[in-house]
């Protein structure tokens, strides 16, 4: 059974963790790879838009969101 890993990041200037599956950590990385940014700085921009859900259910979001945009073609 694989296990969530939890990594710091440095977003809007202060240190936060993100605990996420292999997987995810994987999608998160090739994500911003495709629009030539750093991981911390997708995830900074996810974290403007994430509302109440806590960061890490907020990037399983983004990357389902992203991954169904990449599906339909956008």
């Amino acid at each position: 059974m694989r296990r969530d890993f939890k990594r710091s990041l440095s977003i809007a200037g202060h240190r936060t963790s993100l605990s996420l599956e292999p997987e995810f950590w994987q999608a998160l990385q090739q994500a911003a790879d495709r629009r030539n940014t750093s991981v911390s700085a997708l995830v900074a921009e996810i974290d403007t838009s994430r509302g109440e859900r806590n960061l890490s259910s907020a990037a399983r979001v983004w990357l389902l969101a992203e991954l169904q945009g990449l599906l339909r073609g956008r």
